[in-house]
């Protein structure tokens, strides 16, 4: 294993991607960037297909893939496990089904370096499998929009909060580490108090319009494909870390009212998705996940949100009720 400096880490946790690994790989080196600029940690973990098979002569090849090996126990786990063995000054985490477009992370890595900001955020092109649009775009024939803002700027006009999704982005190692902050172990949706924490601690930031990757919207077995009772918990989990982000930092009024809004986006979801998925005890269990681990939410930014509040703080197995009430007669409102 290379201990030497790079400029970057490209983290990418493997799990029953087969169809999808190689071509993720061959979109890095086909970028044109040498390999001592950055490294490649793929994090094994413990996939059951043949994913590690059909890129082992990359492996092989490249003296700058450093592969890690564990058993199962989720993307949180894979990713912060890459990051403590990462060297690169930036990170870049890398999901194992996307692709990156020619020439994209050669522009970001070298206007990030000229900067030293602490998060740089690109664009990406969604794509479904039957999509024949995956043509990488010539982007040397556009130009493309910097934008230089300190993370508060950032959480309070960035939209893709409201997404919460940490691979089209490279995060300044140091800052990170400073700030220990990691991802949560054994959850989905751990890119939410990710996100939330990376904007509001952090110092600078740049934000591009240049597309850094085809991501992949649709993939069979992806956890946003079908909600469960874990799924339900994961969320709440994800929930109440970002809404305890009040307590570790301190907000101002506008700051505090985004975080209101996008902990209300995921509320609405772990609600809504409940009653569209779950059976009527699952649907308790969710609630009882939910106020467990976020008991003291707080909705505030209309009279609806506040009387939502206090049939939350009251008893969420009847404020779910009503909930399922109000979706029946007013189906349209679903999330």
């Amino acid at each position: 294993m290379c201990t030497m400096t790079r400029l970057l880490s490209i983290i990418i946790p493997v799990y029953n991607v087969e169809p999808y690994i190689r071509t993720c790989l061959e979109s890095i080196f086909s970028q044109g960037l040498t390999d001592d600029t950055y490294e490649i940690i793929v994090v094994n973990d413990g996939t059951t297909d043949r994913s590690m098979e059909k890129i082992s002569d990359l492996i092989h090849h490249h003296n700058n893939i450093i592969t890690i090996n564990q058993e199962n126990q989720g993307l949180s786990v894979a990713r912060n496990n890459g990051f403590l063995q990462a060297t690169g000054e930036y990170i870049l985490f890398l999901d194992s089904d996307d692709f990156l477009i020619d020439g994209s992370l050669p522009i970001l890595l070298e206007r990030t370096m000229s900067s030293k900001p602490d998060i740089s955020v690109a664009d990406f092109i969604s794509f479904k499998k039957n999509d024949v649009s995956t043509t990488s775009p010539d982007i040397l024939e556009h130009d493309y929009v910097w934008e230089e803002k300190t993370g508060r700027e950032m959480f309070l006009v960035f939209q893709n909060l409201f997404k919460a999704t940490v691979w089209h982005g490279l995060y300044r190692r140091e800052f990170l580490q400073n700030h220990h902050i990691l991802f949560e172990p054994g959850i989905y949706y751990e890119d939410v108090p990710f996100t939330h924490e990376c904007y509001l601690k952090a110092d600078r930031c740049m934000k591009t319009d240049l597309p850094l990757l085809f991501h992949r919207s649709d993939r069979e077995g992806s956890i946003t494909s079908l909600f469960t009772l874990e799924h339900a918990r994961s969320l709440s989990i994800a929930i109440g870390k970002t809404w305890n982000l009040k307590k570790a930092v301190h907000l101002n009024e506008a700051e505090y009212q985004i975080l209101q809004k996008s902990v209300f986006v995921r509320f609405n979801r772990v609600v809504s998705w409940s009653i569209a998925n779950l059976s009527w005890p699952e649907r308790f269990r969710a609630m009882s996940h939910l106020r467990h681990s976020a008991p003291d939410l707080t909705f505030s930014l209309s009279s609806l949100q506040k009387l939502i509040t206090l049939i939350y703080r009251i008893s969420p197995h009847l404020l779910i009720s009503l909930w399922a009430f109000k979706l029946k007669i007013l189906p349209h409102q679903a999330d």
